[in-house]
């Protein structure tokens, strides 16, 4: 009889010493981006604990009385919970509805066309609006927008106010939405257009071999096979339908629109660096935290359910 030689997996240490030993530049190229998620983002998350304190600054995170869940049941039983839910929610969905479809509708236009140059000029326009920044953006919103701004004359031929558009409750968050769309549309699109760019080329040649049109080549070849991208992207958006950045909306909104316009961050923001309320803030900042890591892990397990395309 022959013996048996039983197959024993090498303990990952051990492949990690190997690893190193085989590609030691590799693990060097990649020390200062460790270096700074490990500074900047898993060594700061030691401040949370304060959130379960009534911290003061003179007194530090080691002498602060504990207070428990005392500044969660303060936000959670407060006047505002529900108005910051309300708009957070609101604009999220917005951004979800109008602005995660337009990119992909706009990389399958853009890919249809056969002409180079106008296809490098196109993105190339539609890139830009990106890398300008907030503060910029807000302010040509604030001009846009008032009495007699470019955008409220276009508006007031369709019936809305002649006035500033950024005084009406109403108004703030399709502003809002169609601002961030416009700003992120050529951005949002690049991945789009790097899983087109991967597409086998044959499977078109066969597809128009058998006498399918364009409209046919897209939904049956073009669509499913960005789709796996689509998926993780809309995971990873549903994942963050609490969160909301603060700038842009701080630099928008006044007392007039504050129903509409209120979020989770400003509300934070407001609390934190504004009234000092350090440990309020960081209690409605780690539990709204805490609400997107369940909202990933139930969008991933969906999907991992209905597709075939997940985070994990």
């Amino acid at each position: 009889m022959s013996a048996q030689v039983k197959y024993r997996k090498e303990p990952f240490r051990l492949r990690l010493v190997r690893n190193i030993r085989q590609h030691p530049w590799l693990y060097i190229m990649i020390l200062p981006a460790v270096a700074y998620f490990i500074i900047f983002h898993y060594l700061p998350m030691y401040g949370v604990v304060i959130s379960f304190q009534d911290y003061h600054p003179v007194r530090g995170i080691t002498k602060s009385p504990w207070v428990g869940l005392k500044h969660f049941n303060n936000f959670l039983n407060g006047p505002f919970f529900w108005r910051l839910l309300r708009n957070t929610l609101s604009i999220n969905i917005g951004l979800l509805l109008v602005g995660f479809p337009l990119p992909i509708i706009f990389a399958l236009m853009l890919n249809e066309s056969r002409s180079g140059p106008f296809k490098k000029v196109v993105q190339t326009i539609t890139y830009m609006p990106h890398f300008v920044s907030s503060v910029v953006v807000c302010g040509l919103m604030v001009i846009f927008c008032r009495g007699d701004g470019i955008l409220t004359f276009i508006l007031s031929k369709f019936g809305m106010p002649q006035s500033n558009l950024l005084t009406y409750k109403q108004y703030f968050q399709p502003l809002y939405i169609a601002m961030n769309v416009w700003q992120e549309l050529g951005w949002d699109s690049i991945i789009y257009f790097a899983a087109l760019a991967g597409v086998d080329a044959s499977l078109y040649e066969a597809a128009y071999v058998d006498g399918a049109g364009r409209w046919r080549q897209m939904w049956h070849i073009t669509l499913p096979s960005i789709l796996p991208t689509i998926v993780i992207l809309l995971v990873m958006r549903v994942g963050n339908l609490l969160s909301l950045g603060w700038d842009r909306i701080f630099l928008l909104y006044n007392d007039m629109v504050m129903e509409t316009a209120d979020v989770i961050s400003t509300y934070v923001y407001r609390t934190g660096m504004v009234q000092m309320q350090y440990s309020f803030a960081s209690a409605v900042g780690l539990m709204n935290s805490l609400v997107n890591v369940v909202l990933l892990i139930g969008a991933n397990a969906l999907s991992r359910k209905f597709t075939d395309s997940s985070l994990w």
